[in-house]
């Protein structure tokens, strides 16, 4: 009766693969597919691993963090400076490591669900372990690199170093009565600290690192509020002043000096203002003007 049966079941498959209904797969090309899916895999894998690294890396190099601290005030700089990339980054390549996870033979093995969470719980720690290497910092240099990569990756770091409407980080260059001259990743910028209480102005000391919030004009930014921060709690913006200062030293490249100096006109003007030991403030006012 068994053989009946299966004679029957051989039959039937040998008529579907006669009508053509049903066709033969080549091994290789089903290994080929298999070892391609596998690949694919492991490399969502370790790009998710990389995307939270870079995550994590950039909370903690950056004065995206540091905005937390002014309260709620400083939560448009916060949200303003936050990776966004970085974070689309990593759940996209979760969600498609999962997806061919799900298309493999591992989903056949055990409940899907706790291939997930262990998917999850490994990208998760692995990432977090990377923070102690340099994998970070060596990813940060080929970004604002001219290389090709530099053109691949600078977009999911860049956010912090760009010029934002109502928050600003740097070293503090000269100080007047009623502003200061920053040096930020992109240059060099002007800063009016005439709302600030007299504690905070008296906190202010050139070659400090400051963090502030406040809105952007024209040509200068005001300050509402300013916390004095150690360089080391935001390496990133320190790495991308001393970058902006060796491009500034190259005479075959051109510099972007944020809203403060526009041309080379106003850049000699910035310059001579550096010499004076008086009117400092004047000076700069007219370099503004002109």
């Amino acid at each position: 009766m068994e053989n009946k049966h299966s004679k029957k079941l051989e039959n039937k498959v040998m008529s579907e693969i006669k009508s053509g209904r049903v066709k033969l797969r080549s091994k290789y090309l089903f290994l080929a597919e298999k070892l391609g899916l596998e690949s694919a895999f492991v490399l969502s894998v370790i790009l998710s691993i990389l995307f939270f690294n870079l995550f994590l890396f950039y909370l903690k190099s950056t004065d995206n963090l540091e905005y937390l601290g002014f309260g709620t005030s400083g939560i448009a700089a916060f949200l303003e400076s936050f990776p966004y990339l970085l974070i689309i980054g990593f759940i996209f390549f979760l969600f498609f490591a999962g997806y061919l996870m799900m298309k493999s033979n591992f989903s056949y093995k055990k409940p899907f669900k706790y291939f997930v969470v262990s998917l999850v719980a490994i990208v998760i720690i692995v990432g977090a372990i990377l923070t102690y290497t340099d994998v970070s910092e060596k990813i940060e240099q080929q970004a604002f690199s001219e290389d090709l990569s530099g053109i691949i990756l600078k977009p999911f770091l860049n956010r912090g170093m760009e010029l934002r409407k109502n928050g600003l980080s740097g070293k503090i260059s000269e100080i007047s009565e009623d502003y200061v001259v920053m040096e930020i990743p992109s240059g060099l910028q002007k800063v009016d600290v005439q709302n600030l209480s007299l504690d905070e102005k008296l906190e202010l000391e050139k070659n400090k690192f400051i963090v502030v919030i406040g809105e952007r004009g024209d040509d200068v930014f005001f300050a509402h509020q300013i916390r004095i921060v150690d360089e080391n709690s935001i390496p990133m913006i320190r790495r991308g002043i001393h970058r902006g200062q060796i491009n500034d030293c190259d005479s075959s490249r051109s510099r972007k000096n944020g809203f403060i100096i526009k041309n080379k006109e106003m850049k000699k003007c910035m310059d001579e203002c550096f010499e004076l030991s008086k009117y400092r403030r004047k000076c700069f006012d007219n370099c503004s003007v002109n």
